[in-house]
C-alpha cells in the first residue's frame, strides 16, 4: 500500500538572515518558500531543517522519518559536519530520495554521492532571462509542463559542469547571454534516487514561480521510495 512521502527541506538559512536583498525576497527563509510550494502541491508531511540547528537539524531520527530530503546550500558547504554528510549518504544508499537545488551541486553530500568536484566555472548573478527547455517530456518530473517555461531573472550557469553523465537529462537551460546548461539531471545511488534542479538564486523569487514549484514537487514524488511514490 502506498503512503504519502515524508519530506524534509534543508537550507543553510544564511543569506536570508544576513543579506537584506535575500531577506526582502524570502523573509521567512528559502526553506519555508519551498515547503509552502510542496504543501500547495498536496504534501502534508513537510518539515524543515537548517544549518545552525543541532546536528544541522538532520539527526538520525529525523532522517529515519524522511522519505525525500530537499537540499539548498550556497556559501556554507564546508560548515556541514562530515558526520552528518555520512549519515545522509547512508540514508540515500538505503533508499531515501534527495533533491538538490541550485548551488547545492557544491554541497558535500552531492559531491560525495557523485564522486566528482561538481564545479561550474562560469556564472553570472546579474539576472538574465532563463528558458528551461523540457528535453524528456515523458519523464515524471516533467509532468504538467509545456515544451518550455521561462524565468525572467535568474543567475546564469554555463557548461561545462563537472558531474557524471546523468541517468536522465530532463531540462536544458538557455540564458539570454547565450549560455546553456544541463538544469535537470537524475542519478541513482544504491536504492536512492537523486534529482538535481538548477534554478534558485537567493535574491530572485524563483521558488514562488508555479512551474518551478511543480518541478520540485514532481521531483520529490519521483525520488520517493517506491512504497511512498504517490
Amino acid at each position: 500500500m502506498q503512503v504519502e512521502p515524508r519530506v524534509t527541506v534543508w537550507n543553510e538559512f544564511h543569506h536570508e538572515r544576513y543579506r537584506p536583498e535575500s531577506a526582502a525576497v524570502y523573509p521567512h527563509g528559502i526553506h519555508v518558500a519551498i515547503r509552502d510550494g510542496l504543501v500547495a502541491h498536496g504534501f502534508a508531511d513537510v518539515r524543515t531543517a537548517t544549518l545552525d540547528e543541532p546536528e544541522h537539524g538532520l539527526t538520525q531520527a529525523v532522517l529515519d522519518a524522511t522519505d525525500v530530503l530537499v537540499w539548498w546550500g550556497h556559501v556554507r558547504h564546508d560548515d556541514v559536519a562530515d558526520s552528518v554528510v555520512e549519515r545522509v549518504k547512508r540514508r540515500v544508499w538505503a533508499g531515501m530520495g534527495l533533491v538538490v537545488l541550485h548551488s547545492g551541486h557544491y554541497s558535500k553530500i552531492f559531491r560525495a554521492l557523485t564522486g566528482t568536484p561538481s564545479d561550474v566555472t562560469i556564472w553570472n548573478e546579474d539576472g538574465e532571462r532563463e528558458r528551461i527547455v523540457v528535453v524528456s517530456p515523458g519523464h515524471p518530473i516533467a509532468a504538467g509542463l509545456g515544451r518550455f517555461f521561462e524565468i525572467e531573472m535568474e543567475e546564469s550557469y554555463a557548461e561545462p559542469m563537472e558531474v557524471p553523465n546523468p541517468t536522465d537529462l530532463i531540462f536544458v537551460s538557455w540564458f539570454q547571454g547565450g549560455e546553456v546548461f544541463r538544469s535537470g539531471c537524475t542519478y541513482t545511488r544504491g536504492r536512492g534516487r537523486i534529482f538535481y534542479f538548477r534554478p534558485g538564486h537567493e535574491t530572485f523569487p524563483t521558488y514562488f514561480i508555479p512551474e518551478v514549484r511543480r518541478v520540485i514537487a514532481n521531483g520529490v514524488r519521483w525520488a520517493a521510495p517506491e512504497a511512498s511514490r504517490v
